[in-house]
């Protein structure tokens, strides 16, 4: 039988445990390291828009935005990553327009990007372009053309992984204009521009951060995918305007999270995130690397 002394400490600790619940429910997120999982490569376009994101995300939250690379099976990996993580707040992705087909692509996945995943905010939009090697004796989309029929199947077009946003884009360049090629799949953009650059590949469809490569003379940049030209390289003609009438393509990046993360995170996420991207100096650097 409880004594007195027991039912008054009884009564002090239920008297004290709401008050510490409602404390720990109050806590205000984040209070902890937050990752940010890239899908790819470090070092590629995504790659890089993602940190440019993490900056400033960690300044407004006072904590640090950590990026994580898990690379692979065309962002899959990086994507399932996040969709069996705690939705708690503090796994985040940063995702790309793959999301959007790789359920049509893949026969099955470990992951529904429908349910399993919470759509945070967009970040960017943009076209993407087509590079070749110096070595190649294309210089407009004509001439590519022209050198890709000399020689079905035997030149090889890279991507930053199958299904991708930059492997559909090339494969419905192909498909438009007639041409076959082969496709090498890469762990991500920055590996596969490393083959590109001395020819080792003979084309590959990337986002603007690669016109650094072009400006320097370390390759060839012969058009856009938008449905016109890009304010990032207005000199550089679309491939519609190039001889292949109707094609356009443009591709996006964004923030999503598990599913069922409370929605007051998310909101935070999103406002903080238009917070960030209202600053001029953010949108031109997203700009630059998209």
């Amino acid at each position: 039988m409880p004594t007195r002394r027991h039912v008054i400490a009884l009564a002090a600790v239920s008297a004290v445990v709401p008050g510490l619940i409602r404390s720990a429910r109050a806590s205000p997120w984040p209070d902890r390291t937050v990752h940010m999982v890239v899908p790819l490569a470090a070092g590629g376009p995504t790659d890089v828009n993602a940190r440019v994101v993490a900056e400033p995300l960690s300044k407004i939250w006072g904590q640090q935005v950590v990026i994580d690379n898990k690379a692979g099976a065309g962002t899959n990996i990086g994507n399932a990553y996040v969709a069996h993580s705690d939705p708690d707040g503090y796994t985040l992705l940063f995702g790309t327009s793959s999301l959007a087909s790789n359920g049509a692509l893949y026969r099955s996945l470990d992951y529904s990007p429908f349910t399993d995943l919470s759509p945070v905010s967009l970040v960017a939009r943009f076209p993407f372009f087509m590079f070749v090697p110096n070595s190649s004796p294309a210089k407009t989309v004509p001439e590519f053309v022209d050198y890709v029929k000399a020689q079905p199947g035997k030149l090889i077009i890279a991507s930053p992984g199958t299904g991708s946003g930059p492997h559909l884009a090339e494969l419905l360049f192909l498909q438009m204009a007639a041409i076959q090629m082969t496709h090498a799949p890469y762990r991500g953009a920055a590996p596969a521009f490393t083959d590109l650059i001395p020819g080792r590949v003979h084309c590959y469809f990337g986002s603007g951060e690669l016109l650094t490569y072009s400006r320097s003379g370390q390759v060839r940049v012969l058009a856009s995918t938008g449905a016109k030209r890009s304010p990032a390289a207005p000199d550089v003609p679309t491939i519609a305007e190039s001889g292949v009438p109707g094609y356009v393509v443009d591709s996006w990046q964004g923030v999503f999270a598990p599913a069922k993360i409370p929605n007051e995170i998310v909101q935070k996420i999103s406002r903080d995130l238009a917070k960030a991207l209202a600053e001029p100096s953010l949108v031109e650097k997203l700009g630059r690397n998209a």
